[in-house]
C-alpha cells in the first residue's frame, strides 16, 4: 500500500466533504421527479426506487471500506511498532482513515446523482 502525506489525506478529506454538501441540493432536485412518480399510483416509483437502492449500496460499501480500512491498520500494527512508529491504530490515524474510506462511496453517489439531476433541469 501506498503511503500517503498528511496534505493528501487533507485533500481527500476536503474533496469528500465538498462532495457531501452537494446532498441537500440533490433531496432538493429530486423531490419534484418523486412528486410526479407519486400521481402515478404506483407504490414504487422509479425516482423513490433508485433513491433506496443508491443509499443502501452506499452504505454497505462504506461499512466495507471502513472495515478493511482497520484491517489494513491492524495488520500494520507489528511492523510499526518494530520499526519504532507509533502504531495507526493508537495516534487517530487509522481512525481517520476509516472514517474518509466510509464516506467514499457516499460522496461519489452524491456528486453522480448531482450531474444525472442538473442535466434533466
Amino acid at each position: 500500500m501506498r503511503k500517503i502525506g498528511k496534505g493528501r489525506r487533507v485533500q481527500d478529506a476536503a474533496s469528500i466533504g465538498a462532495d457531501l454538501m452537494l446532498a441537500p441540493l440533490v433531496a432538493m432536485m429530486r423531490l419534484p421527479l418523486m412528486a410526479r412518480d407519486a400521481g402515478s399510483g404506483e407504490p414504487w416509483s422509479t425516482e423513490t426506487a433508485r433513491a433506496v437502492s443508491e443509499k443502501t449500496v452506499a452504505m454497505a460499501e462504506g461499512t466495507l471500506a471502513a472495515q478493511m480500512s482497520l484491517l489494513q491498520s491492524a495488520s500494520r500494527f507489528w511492523p510499526e511498532v518494530l520499526s519504532g512508529r507509533t502504531p495507526s491504530l493508537f495516534n487517530g490515524v487509522a481512525a481517520e482513515r476509516s472514517v474518509s474510506a466510509a464516506l467514499k462511496p457516499a460522496s461519489r453517489t452524491v456528486k453522480a446523482n448531482f450531474r444525472r439531476l442538473s442535466s434533466k433541469t
